[in-house]
């Protein structure tokens, strides 16, 4: 070593408990122990951080504490869910956090309420885990800072209003029922993948099982109908499903979502 010169040490590692976490903070209030235990494992392994709650007092607490996704069962020991939903979207610290309701309470009555007290979905028990993970994602990607852009959808043909459920196609409306929109909605927000049909019934029609797969073929061919001369941008895969393409004669392989 030259006189005069001193060799850097070498920064010390921090320790484990000081590396920042930035998974996305889920708040889970909820009363039942074994549902508690199979969303967080599932949320966990999506890569959220859960935390529970066992009552709605615990919930709200914690809400304060810093939360950036709710998800909130109806039926609590003390206080309702729905009471719960509204004081956190009523308090300034708290307005902000989406919130999915999950409840064994299905009536629109019940689903009604949840929403208009500000919850932004509800999911009925029994659910899939994987579905509710996913639903979780979209609600937590819709919170982000700039996210109100991706409400509409714009390219050389197309121009749609997500929220208020518009199609143009080069100017002209197009109009479609809600299922047939939630249906394009999907295709368009996944521009090139092919989604098959099981995918577009969970997503479109949830836990409606008497719904069947084939009642999608019905749809689309409705859709197809709709769109005119734009028909041609909602393709069939054969084998696979349906996919959006912006450009008919360039489409790109078939790689199936499930």
């Amino acid at each position: 070593m030259k006189a005069g010169h001193v060799e850097p040490r070498a920064a010390a590692a921090p320790p484990r408990a000081a590396l920042a976490d930035h998974r996305k903070r889920v708040l889970l209030i909820e009363d039942d122990h074994d549902i508690a235990e199979a969303i967080s494992y599932q949320l966990e392994r999506a890569g959220m951080n859960v935390k529970w709650a066992r009552t709605g007092e615990e919930g709200l607490d914690s809400a304060r504490r810093g939360a950036d996704l709710v998800l909130l069962d109806l039926n609590l020991p003390g206080m309702d869910g729905l009471e719960v939903c509204r004081l956190i979207k009523r308090q300034a610290s708290t307005s902000h956090v989406p919130i999915i309701i999950v409840s064994a309470r299905g009536d629109e009555v019940d689903r009604v309420l949840g929403l208009e007290m500000g919850a932004e979905d509800y999911v009925v028990k029994p659910f899939s885990l994987k579905e509710l993970a996913a639903r979780c994602r979209v609600a937590l990607r819709r919170s982000e800072p700039g996210a109100e852009a991706a409400q509409v959808y714009r390219d050389e043909n197309f121009e749609i209003e997500f929220e208020a459920f518009t199609v143009r196609y080069r100017g002209q409306e197009i109009r479609l029922t809600q299922k047939e929109f939630e249906i394009f909605r999907y295709l368009v927000e996944r521009a090139g993948r092919v989604l098959t049909r099981e995918r577009l019934l969970e997503r479109v029609w949830g836990f409606e099982t008497d719904v069947e797969t084939r009642s999608i073929d019905a749809h689309i061919r409705r859709l197809r109908l709709k769109l005119g001369p734009a028909r041609d941008h909602v393709e069939t895969v054969v084998g696979l499903g349906y996919r959006f393409v912006k450009d008919p004669g360039a489409a790109p392989a078939p790689v199936a979502e499930r």
